[in-house]
């Protein structure tokens, strides 16, 4: 049985070692927190501003704001900032924070899409960081939607009786 990671690897076609390039550099030092900010709120832009309801549908338990702010949070956190995100709202735990929403890999393309549109207007983030922030993004969506199935192959009544 394949690990999460190695699943991730292979849905989203980006090796581990390039997914975690984000961790070779720093890059809240290099960037700067404003640019964080930035990038999360052109995203929720994008994302809430969507024309497929069934994707907006997914972040419709959250305001635009609380969004934007658990993101730059975790993004600071993530890419060498201070822990703002741990500090307020406790380990990131991504399976189990994403476990109410439908991760698909349909979900996941759409959302990348979005990702990979704010990274390009948002200004100060240049090739090298950009590349290593889509690579990271496109493998932990993949990782998510992994996350997502194995959960829901734990919670399915077939499961449940192989086990007994």
């Amino acid at each position: 049985m394949q690990s999460l990671q190695q699943q991730a690897t292979g849905r989203s076609g980006v090796k581990e070692e390039d997914a975690f390039a984000i961790d070779e550099v720093n890059l809240y030092q290099k960037l700067g927190h404003q640019t964080f900010v930035n990038l999360s709120t052109e995203f929720y832009n994008r994302v809430y501003a969507d024309e497929e309801p069934w994707f907006r549908s997914i972040f419709a338990n959250s305001t635009k704001e609380e969004a934007i702010q658990n993101q730059y949070e975790f993004f600071i956190q993530r890419m060498g900032g201070p822990p703002l995100y741990s500090q307020r709202k406790g380990h990131p735990a991504l399976i189990g924070r994403h476990a109410p929403y439908a991760i698909t890999e349909q979900a996941a393309e759409r959302w990348l899409h979005h990702m990979e549109a704010a990274l390009h207007n948002v200004e100060r983030i240049d090739p090298d960081p950009r590349n290593r922030m889509l690579n990271f993004f496109r493998h932990t969506a993949y990782f998510l939607v992994a996350g997502k199935e194995m959960m829901n192959s734990r919670r399915s009544p077939a499961n449940n009786r192989k086990q007994t």
